[in-house]
């Protein structure tokens, strides 16, 4: 465990540290646990339990700050819950190989996403509440099953999304976005612990790094931050996506 933990904590300091500065950190951790070799599914499963930990902080901040329009929110945590329910048994029921196939798809893509976003948001004219509440809970229940699944980037596909089609101000939709991506995070975490894939120990120590990342990302934040959390994600992308190929092409073997 200890050579896993000095590999991953590290790594995820950063991914909370991104998160703070830029979002997306996820991109980072994710890697940070398969880089280890470790099982895909525990990989994936310890990983939420870290976000949630990090997630939870935000989310609780948030709330206090009265950013979360809970009138919207309530209808779309369940859609959320269900979501990442999904999303998380669909993993449970692929195999590793498969799994690292499909990252071999979503790698490259999540790169171009990185390497292509340019950190601003387009808000249209917000829609009537009624429209509001039905296109968020289909997006909350939509990008929940990509969370349960998979995870890296949820919260800046979610605030896109929110801003791009609902029209939502950045406030309310960075606000919603915590609200839905907590929902998502414990319920794949909730299904991970049920089927025995989350190293607890590894998932506490790693979640406590996640955090400190995300305070001292907020704290000392400064004007090119965005640029060097950009470059962080693309190098363990890379070195992400070697390993796998390594993997893959030794199987054949």
């Amino acid at each position: 465990m200890l050579r896993e933990c000095l590999i991953i904590c590290p790594l995820v300091f950063i991914a909370g540290y991104i998160d703070a500065i830029a979002g997306g950190g996820g991109l980072v951790s994710l890697p940070a646990y398969l880089i280890t070799g470790l099982p895909v599914h525990q990989c994936v499963a310890t990983n939420k339990m870290s976000a949630f930990m990090g997630t939870s902080v935000a989310t609780v901040k948030y709330a206090k700050n009265r950013f979360i329009p809970w009138k919207t929110a309530v209808f779309c945590v369940p859609c959320a819950l269900a979501g990442s329910t999904i999303g998380a048994s669909i993993a449970l029921m692929i195999s590793d190989r498969i799994l690292k196939l499909i990252m071999l798809i979503i790698i490259p893509l999540t790169g171009w996403y990185v390497l292509t976003r340019k950190g601003e948001f387009s808000s249209k004219r917000e829609l009537s509440f009624r429209v509001t509440v039905i296109i968020s809970a289909l997006i909350a229940f939509v990008i929940g099953i990509y969370d349960g699944f998979y995870g890296p980037g949820t919260g800046t596909f979610l605030i896109i999304l929110l801003t791009g089609i609902v029209g939502m101000d950045i406030t309310k939709a960075n606000g919603l976005t915590k609200a839905i991506n907590w929902s998502t995070n414990i319920a794949a975490l909730t299904v991970f612990l049920i089927n025995g894939q989350v190293l607890i120990p590894i998932g506490l120590i790693a979640g406590f790094f996640n955090i400190a990342g995300n305070y001292i990302g907020a704290v000392g934040f400064q004007k090119n931050g965005a640029k060097i959390a950009r470059v962080v994600m693309i190098f363990v992308l890379v070195i992400f996506f070697v390993k796998l190929m390594i993997d893959l092409l030794r199987g054949l073997i």
